[in-house]
């Protein structure tokens, strides 16, 4: 346990967020993403694991890390097969936790099924989530923390 750090965030996501760097992209997944596959062609090359929600999981990343304010949208969803407009409960929950997290309405954007897959062999890393709802699949883009006034 540490001080202020969630205690979902175990030392392998720890590692990975602090290597991450400004427009990186992190993928949360549910348990039905093919997550390692996915993950050995990642920046990482490794599947990460937080055996929680991932409306949680989401919760704890954003306790450190800043989302890309530079881009229109830095959280995106994996969209329902034929209803790209659907809004299943997962994934309004974390808008929740987004909007929570930055003080703000912030909506994701969306991003089609196979897009997805596309994108988060691309990513940094993979965090599997032990969400069972379908479509519980995100797109976190890192933002940059400004220096400290002296």
């Amino acid at each position: 346990m540490l001080k202020g750090i969630d205690p979902i965030l175990n030392a392998d996501v720890l590692y990975a967020l602090r290597s991450m760097g400004h427009g990186d992209d992190l993928i949360v997944c549910d348990t039905n993403f093919p997550a390692e596959s996915v993950a050995r062609q990642t920046v990482l090359g490794r599947l990460l694991r937080i055996d929680a929600s991932a409306p949680r999981v989401v919760r704890a990343i954003l306790s450190v890390m800043p989302l890309d304010s530079f881009v229109e949208h830095p959280a995106m969803r994996m969209e329902v097969v034929g209803k790209p407009d659907e809004i299943p409960a997962v994934q309004a929950e974390v808008q929740a936790e987004i909007d929570r997290a930055e003080g703000r309405s912030w909506p994701m954007g969306s991003i089609e099924r196979f897009a997805f897959y596309d994108l988060a062999k691309k990513s940094f890393c993979v965090v599997q989530t032990g969400e069972c709802r379908f479509y519980g699949c995100f797109v976190l883009k890192k933002g940059v923390i400004p220096p400290e006034a002296e």
